[in-house]
């Protein structure tokens, strides 16, 4: 690249429509992909909120994430399976679609990309592998502060944070594997001890990090055995 020629701008590239990739807007509510679907695309989330949705051959329905802007979903696309999931959008959403022959291609040439779709994808491993403790390790109760706190996105100097969208408790309950009676009676648990307020909206206030804060953990045993 001559000193001349611009740096390739991540963000603005996923923001805007081009060879390859397109600008749609999804109202509340409404299927942006569903499960079983043919994937041939990565989809990045510009502006709100949306959810994925997994069904069992049973029927029944669980919600894995909810992801915000600035993520990509619909990865799988890149190894050519199929759509593992059905996304939802929570509110009115704007998402670039990117074919996956175009993603590939840009992440080839540019370096700039590549670091960010990677830096993504190794949040995401972190997340995923968080997930998993929790649901091995925690209790239902620590289960959802941990839940509330990562939805509200509570920061270091919040004293209050509303949750960006609404979510009922029987979505709550399906992202951390229990039932609804048991989720509203933490959430009134968590109101009567003033770690949330909801009128409306739920409000999470730094006071429920202490539900969730770490046991000391056992060391594992070793059975160390000095070669002879």
């Amino acid at each position: 690249m001559n000193s001349f020629e611009a740096a390739f701008d991540p963000m603005a590239f996923l923001g805007s429509a081009g060879p390859g990739r397109t600008i749609q807007q999804f109202r509340k509510n409404q299927h942006i992909f569903a499960q079983g679907d043919r994937a041939d695309s990565v989809l990045y989330l510009q502006h709100g909120r949306i959810k994925l949705v997994v069904m069992s051959e049973q029927g029944k329905e669980g919600v894995v994430a909810v992801l915000e802007a600035g993520q990509f979903f619909g990865e799988s696309a890149l190894i050519g399976r199929r759509r593992v999931s059905t996304a939802v959008a929570l509110e009115d959403c704007t998402v670039t679609t990117l074919t996956g022959s175009t993603l590939i291609a840009t992440l080839q040439r540019e370096s700039g990309m590549c670091e960010y779709f990677m830096t993504h994808l190794l949040k995401r491993n972190c997340r995923v592998e968080e997930d998993l403790i929790d649901q091995l390790f925690n209790s239902s109760e620590k289960r959802l502060a941990r839940l509330l706190l990562l939805l509200a996105d509570l920061g270091e100097n919040d004293t209050v944070k509303s949750l960006p969208v609404d979510i009922s408790q029987e979505t709550l309950a399906e992202m951390i594997g229990t039932t609804r009676s048991r989720v509203s009676h933490f959430m009134n648990k968590f109101r009567k001890l003033g770690f949330i307020n909801y009128n409306g909206h739920i409000e999470v206030y730094p006071a429920l990090r202490s539900t969730v804060l770490p046991d000391r953990a056992r060391q594992p045993d070793l059975d160390v055995r000095r070669s002879e």
